[in-house]
């Protein structure tokens, strides 16, 4: 019996390439393209000039050493809390709760920051960096351990656990940690110890990109080179094999969440010690909703947080100047995001598609040649 001819195909020549390099560039790479292309003929069919608004989307991201910087520090909590959804997702569980928990850190770290002095700038770093780490991992437990003792969907309790983190908030800079003048609903400054140094005075760019670099690479490391993360990776493709083989699905959801959680209030501790210095309402602009976009453009892989959370705070940056510059919307970020995320998921489909096939017809010429 003859093996069927195997076509041939741009997926054929993708899947050449390591699934890691695939998910992490090539294919976002490719995503972004044409969304850009498609974006573009929106843009002429509705009266504006592309080549003029994708001009100042360019200076908005690279048109200097400041605006560049600017950028850096939009992607930093995108990279943050988009690295914990992944944690989250890779472990099958759907973890909307990236708002909440981004605010819960911020409250915390905020807490320690104004309270805590005496200690060396190392040591009160460390100490607000940890306050966010427990804030939003507590946060983030909270809907884990209702899924796997009561069964309560995780889509709904972290949803509704990010209206009450960001009420409770309002409601906690307005009363019990309100400045002490009482002039406006914000609390009082971080001490000096608790503040991030500058990588590159005169900018407000801070080491805290660069904890959240490091941060998405040793959570990668966990998840695709140790024991744990295995683990949390079996479970989320299959429980019940994983339970079968001995794991433990309970404690990996909960240490997933815990991961997750982290890393989001990691991200609001960065938020504050680092550009705010205070806790106010309105302190996330939805870092927290568009973490998860970042998570799926990066096809849940920690590493790939890193481009994405970049792409994406280079976009909301540029947004503001195309709007000032060339009257664009600022909503055609949020078309050139969906457009993006939807062709990562339709291209990481089709490559997986081709892949198995290419996979089924070597195994059919193989059993083909023994006869």
């Amino acid at each position: 019996m003859p093996a069927k001819k195997r076509n041939s195909s741009f997926f054929t020549f993708i899947n050449l390439f390591p699934q890691i390099l695939q998910q992490t560039l090539i294919l976002p790479a490719l995503a972004l393209v044409l969304a850009l292309l498609i974006s573009a003929v929106l843009l002429m069919i509705t009266g504006y000039d592309p080549l003029t608004s994708y001009s100042s989307m360019w200076e908005g991201v690279f048109g200097s050493v400041r605006v560049f910087t600017e950028v850096l520090l939009k992607s930093t909590p995108l990279i943050l809390v988009g690295t914990g959804i992944a944690v989250a997702f890779r472990c099958g569980v759907w973890n909307i709760g990236g708002e909440g928990q981004f605010y819960a850190g911020a409250v915390l770290a905020t807490w320690v920051g104004v309270h805590l002095s005496g200690l060396p700038p190392v040591l009160t770093i460390a100490a607000v960096f940890a306050a966010g780490v427990l804030g939003g991992g507590f946060w983030a437990v909270i809907p884990g351990w209702l899924k796997v003792k009561l069964k309560v969907n995780e889509v709904v309790s972290t949803i509704m656990l990010n209206y009450i983190m960001i009420g409770l908030t309002s409601f906690l800079v307005t009363g019990p940690m309100q400045e002490a003048k009482k002039l406006f609903p914000q609390t009082d400054e971080i001490v000096q110890a608790a503040r991030l140094p500058n990588i590159l005075p005169p900018t407000r760019l801070n080491i805290g990109f660069l904890v959240a670099v490091v941060t998405a690479i040793i959570i990668a490391i966990i998840l695709f080179r140790t024991p744990l993360g295995y683990a949390i990776r079996t479970v989320g493709q299959n429980p019940e094999t994983a339970r079968y083989a001995g794991m433990k699905v309970n404690q990996s959801i909960i240490i997933a969440m815990l991961l997750s959680g982290g890393a989001a209030g990691l991200a609001g501790a960065i938020e504050v010690s680092g550009l705010t210095w205070r806790m106010f309402a309105t302190i996330s602009p939805g870092y927290g909703f568009d973490g998860i976009a970042v998570a799926l453009l990066a096809s849940n892989n920690p590493l790939g947080t890193i481009l994405s959370g970049f792409l994406f705070g280079a976009l909301r940056a540029s947004s503001e100047l195309m709007q000032m510059n060339a009257k664009i919307p600022s909503v055609l970020f949020k078309v050139i995001q969906g457009l993006t995320i939807a062709f990562v998921i339709a291209f990481s489909l089709l490559s997986r598609k081709t892949a198995d096939e290419r996979e089924a017809e070597k195994s059919e010429a193989l059993t083909a040649s023994e006869i």
